[in-house]
């Protein structure tokens, strides 16, 4: 597992990044995650959080616009051991996440905006691979995206840690 500091990213490659505002908390059992952007959209519906999850993850990052609702949790403790059994480098939800103290036990990176324990209904709804925008950033499907307890950025190529 790579270990990236998005400070320094943000040194060395200054004009690839695009820094989102400081919103989410780390609720993980990894500090820092990164890896190609695959994203979805949804609203109080975790549905296709899980299709998505009992994918192979290849060492992507799932980036979930949930409108920023902090009425359901998009993510608890058994979609996020199946998003770490499944290869998912981590999830950055836009939204919120439940069951933190088994997140954090739990290997795979987690931001969101907040914890709250009431599920999400289940309609099957929700955009996958499409732009989503929040946090003052677009995110592309095929972007990259690192995080880390400092903040979460974005680039469209792959970054490596400087030396």
């Amino acid at each position: 597992m790579q270990h990236y500091l998005t400070p320094d990213l943000c040194d060395a490659y200054p004009d690839l990044i695009q820094v989102l505002e400081p919103m989410f908390s780390n609720f993980g059992g990894r500090d820092s995650f990164g890896g190609p952007i695959t994203t979805l959209k949804c609203f109080e519906d975790n549905s296709k959080v899980r299709e998505q999850v009992e994918q192979p993850g290849e060492g992507r990052v799932l980036v979930v616009d949930g409108g920023g609702s902090l009425r359901r949790a998009l993510l608890g403790d058994m979609l996020a051991a199946k998003a770490a059994k499944n290869g998912w480098a981590g999830l950055l939800i836009y939204g919120c996440v439940r069951d933190v103290d088994a997140l954090a036990q739990t290997d795979v990176g987690v931001q969101a905006l907040a914890s709250h324990p009431l599920a999400t209904e289940k309609r099957g709804l929700g955009d996958i691979d499409v732009p989503v925008t929040f946090a003052g950033v677009t995110f592309h499907p095929g972007h990259y995206l690192y995080a880390d307890n400092n903040g979460v950025i974005v680039s469209p190529s792959p970054l490596r840690m400087p030396v």
